[in-house]
């Protein structure tokens, strides 16, 4: 892939995650891979599974850099090396400087590609993708070295691929590991799941996702915890919100939520038609994701009885509790987020009006909001 073309492993204006230099929050992870090679029980297939945008990219990369650059625990005999502590490799080893040029072949990255007919990525890893790794595993035996294969993500696999892989951890090439990426497991073959060893990354806390957007390249707006709150913990969430305006449009959600059950009309069809400028489907999708989050936390407001300890937007608390102040009304919302969620993606689907889409939506939480 080149590297003016579409990369669906990165967040648009953020560091790839083959360059990203550290990895936040998942010290657990990375513990558990380095007591596994330090025993000599390095699997030959691992999936890093968690919420999308914690650093399963990230992770993927820095073992595929540690694996082709450290000796095997039991290499050397009385001589052998100490274990590993970790992860890290310094940026001026061979090894770092190869894959970060793209010049290492013994790593190997399978994501969706370009279809050649249309010249437009395809939404789904096809088999030939997958097949690919055979002339890989081929090409790359001839030095007996260990060979790295990341698969982001393995939940984009169409059946056919996922059938190819199968086949390669059923018979997997000698020395090789393959990464499998994956934010929900559950939608893999149970047989992959099986013969993978997990490694389970989890959420940012707000320290660490300060941390984490403090150490990218991005120029973040926003608070951290803000921003921790409304990703749920995902730094490329975080990272998104961050670059679309997410925390001004949630913000603008809770003003119009304030004013209830009496919408603010005008500052209402002033948000669909901003929603519904050219160009802007990213940020319609976007708020309708940021509704659905609302709703839930609505929801979750009346069923425990007090809003979320953090608040994503200022005033937001106070805003939660005054139309969320039982349990009744938490399931009203609830109902509510599932009738909208469902129209929603039939309106993004077949194309309609999306500034009418996006008034009846908010005309819709006026309706359910208590009298």
């Amino acid at each position: 892939m080149t590297d003016d073309a579409p990369q669906p492993d990165r967040v648009t204006g953020a560091l790839h995650p083959r360059d990203t230099p550290r990895l936040i929050g998942q010290g657990a992870a990375e513990a558990a891979f380095l007591d596994a090679f330090n025993a000599g029980k390095l699997h030959h297939a691992w999936l890093l599974s968690g919420p999308r945008g914690v650093g399963k990219a990230t992770l993927a990369w820095r073992l595929a850099r540690f694996l082709l650059a450290t000796p095997d625990p039991e290499d050397g005999g009385m001589f052998a090396a100490e274990p590993a502590t970790s992860l890290s490799i310094p940026e001026d080893h061979p090894v770092a400087r190869r894959i970060a040029s793209g010049g290492e072949g013994a790593v190997k990255s399978v994501t969706r590609s370009i279809n050649p007919d249309t010249k437009k990525m395809r939404k789904q890893i096809v088999v030939d993708d997958v097949r690919a790794l055979n002339g890989f595993f081929q090409m790359s035996a001839a030095d007996g070295g260990r060979r790295v294969v990341i698969i982001d993500d393995a939940d984009e696999m169409n059946p056919n691929a996922a059938n190819a892989l199968l086949k390669m951890l059923e018979e997997p090439p000698e020395r090789a590991v393959l990464l499998l990426i994956s934010h929900q497991p559950s939608s893999l073959l149970p047989t992959i799941r099986s013969r993978c060893r997990t490694l389970r990354l989890g959420t940012l806390s707000p320290d660490e996702m300060a941390q984490a957007l403090g150490a990218s390249e991005i120029e973040v707006s926003g608070d951290a915890a803000a921003l921790a709150e409304l990703s749920g913990g995902s730094v490329g969430g975080a990272m998104r919100l961050s670059l679309m305006g997410g925390l001004q449009i949630y913000a603008e959600l809770i003003a119009l939520m304030s004013s209830l059950p009496q919408m603010d009309r005008a500052r209402a069809l002033k948000l669909a038609e901003a929603a519904a400028q050219r160009g802007a489907e990213e940020k319609l999708t976007l708020l309708f994701t940021l509704v659905e989050l609302l709703l839930a936390r609505l929801a979750r407001t009346g069923a425990t009885g007090s809003p979320p300890a953090t608040e994503a937007a200022q005033g937001e608390a106070a805003v939660l509790a005054r139309l969320s102040p039982t349990p009744y009304q938490g399931r009203i919302w609830a109902d509510v987020a599932a009738e909208i969620s469902a129209r929603a993606r039939h309106g993004l689907a077949v194309n309609l009006d999306p500034a009418a889409l996006v008034l009846d939506t908010l005309l819709k939480m006026a309706q359910a909001a208590p009298r």
